[in-house]
């Protein structure tokens, strides 16, 4: 499971230009992996998202910088957080995951998830369906993409997808674990039951106990045993070396980006914002509120090797 996982959801960096993206990255890699992160994950977006750019900030493909970090990394897994279902056939997804665990050395996980941002569909001309089709479409896929991943050759003839006998080979290194993210408590908490190891909530924190209610629900309603999955939350995280810094940055991300002041209340809220000692008490509450695990990002000053050395310091300890 993820214990403490570091979530990379900006490519936009100050004084820098698309050349040095990746070297950005591999060093807010290295640097969690040295602090205490157990997982490294990327958004699966082809444009950034409302809230933190423009769509046509920088956004670089999932898969090939995950591939890419695997030869960066030792120990950390290393997943999207999450995949669109909607943006790739089930059967290829599945082959690119086991590739994801042969290059990392076996340390791969499947984040995935119905797919939400209309705006990317559009655009690249990907189907988008309703809201009750994607969910349709994300089980379905399951139905291949896990036995896939198992050493079974599945056959479907869904509404939505079909194959017949998909092999994957070669298998997988390591049993590839599988999360799903989402916090609906009908749909998607019903299939993280069903179908998998985690559950990656993005609620805000007074609503984690109805969601765990709700799963345990469905645990019990399929015979599932709940102490299986492991319950972890998305946490937009912005911390300094104190609260005046954190303040700080958040202006600054704030300017850089240019939040209307409609924005900037919606988001603010939302942020796990200070220095460690504020941040620590507000992830003891998640773990009160029955979290397992958190993965964070630091949207405003994640390029700063230091500021995601803190980040893991200081959630690691609050962590227990």
């Amino acid at each position: 499971m993820t214990r403490l996982g570091y979530q990379i959801p900006n490519f936009n960096y100050p004084d820098g230009g698309p050349e040095g993206i990746f070297a950005s990255v591999v060093a807010q890699a290295k640097a969690a992996e040295a602090s205490g992160f157990d997982r490294i994950l990327l958004m699966d977006h082809f444009y950034q998202l409302p809230g933190i750019g423009e769509p046509d900030d920088f956004m670089l493909e999932c898969y090939t910088m995950l591939a890419a970090l695997a030869q960066h990394t030792d120990s950390v897994r290393l997943s999207s957080l999450v995949t669109g279902n909607t943006y790739r056939n089930p059967a290829v997804l599945a082959k690119t995951v086991t590739a994801l665990d042969h290059v990392s050395g076996g340390r791969a996980t499947l984040g995935i998830g119905s797919g939400w941002f209309e705006l990317e569909h559009d655009s690249f001309g990907i189907e988008f369906n309703t809201f009750g089709q994607r969910f349709e479409k994300l089980e379905e896929a399951l139905n291949i993409i896990l036995p896939m991943l198992r050493g079974e050759r599945p056959t479907l003839d869904g509404k939505h997808y079909q194959v017949t006998e998909a092999i994957n080979s070669p298998a997988p290194i390591s049993r590839i674990p599988v999360m799903i993210g989402g916090s609906g408590e009908k749909k998607t908490l019903r299939m993280v039951a069903q179908y998998a190891d985690e559950s990656n909530l993005t609620c805000l924190t007074h609503e984690i106990p109805r969601k765990l209610e709700a799963l345990d629900a469905h645990c019990e309603a399929l015979g599932r045993d709940r102490s299986e999955i492991a319950v972890t939350k998305l946490v937009m995280m912005v911390i300094g070396h104190t609260d005046d810094e954190a303040a700080a940055a958040v202006d600054q991300f704030v300017a850089g980006h240019g939040w209307s002041a409609e924005v900037a209340d919606l988001m603010k809220p939302r942020l796990v914002l200070g220095g460690p000692d504020a941040i620590g008490e507000q992830i003891s509450d998640l773990v009160d509120a029955g979290i397992d695990g958190v993965t964070l990002n630091l949207v405003a000053n994640g390029h700063d090797p230091e500021i995601v050395a803190l980040a893991g310091e200081t959630v690691d300890a609050a962590l227990g």
